[in-house]
């Protein structure tokens, strides 16, 4: 979601969506949407773009990892 509002435009949006690969109908058609960033966060188009693999590589730490790590399950 946070990803999703920091590239604020639809021109932006639609761009870093098919650099990660998400097919080009469903960036286009999500990016257009008005619908809030907490419910966009979860279709298709930023599921099948933005993976766990993604954002890790981006530098965020899985709460579940941690979580995980906590309780002496990793």
């Amino acid at each position: 979601m946070c990803y999703w509002k920091q590239w604020r435009y639809v021109r932006t949006k639609v761009r870093n969506l098919l650099a990660l690969g998400t097919f080009k109908r469903q960036a286009i058609l999500t990016a257009l949407s008005s619908k809030s960033y907490w419910h966009l966060s979860r279709t298709l188009a930023t599921q099948s773009g933005m993976t766990n693999e993604w954002l890790h590589r981006q530098g965020l730490i899985s709460v579940r990892d941690l979580w995980m790590k906590a309780h002496g399950y990793a």
